[in-house]
């Protein structure tokens, strides 16, 4: 039996939100979203997603924050934390690493080849 792998998003801006849904919904994924830090962690305790694309900016607690209480949960310690994020300074990839994510892809993302990038995430 195939199951469908989940996917949460956590996003706060809408088109961005729109489009990651869209894509990965188009190649089989279910995809749950959370607008907001908190509601994020409580939707991957909740629903145990597959795999988890976090936005850095975030309103009330920053994507960094997100991925260090997501950690420190032992059911959702070896989930990979992708950070999708425009920041993409020097620093930025290795900070959002040491805050526990997996992985890290710039915004804007591209449409053609951003579900292969998660895929390589996935277990």
């Amino acid at each position: 039996m195939d199951t469908k792998k989940k996917v949460l998003y956590i996003e706060d801006n809408e088109q961005n939100l729109y489009l990651v849904t869209f894509l990965l919904t188009k190649h089989g994924y279910e995809v749950i979203s959370a607008r907001d830090g908190r509601a994020g962690i409580a939707a991957a305790v909740h629903d145990k997603p597959d795999l988890i694309l976090l936005d850095i900016q975030l309103p009330s607690m920053d994507g960094y924050a997100v991925a260090q209480s997501i950690r420190s949960i032992s059911d959702l310690s070896r989930v990979p934390i992708i950070a999708v994020t425009s920041y993409a300074m020097v620093g930025d990839r290795e900070k959002a690493l040491e805050s526990g994510c997996t992985g890290y892809i710039e915004k804007p993302i591209d449409p053609d080849t951003f579900v292969t990038q998660v895929e390589r995430y996935l277990p």
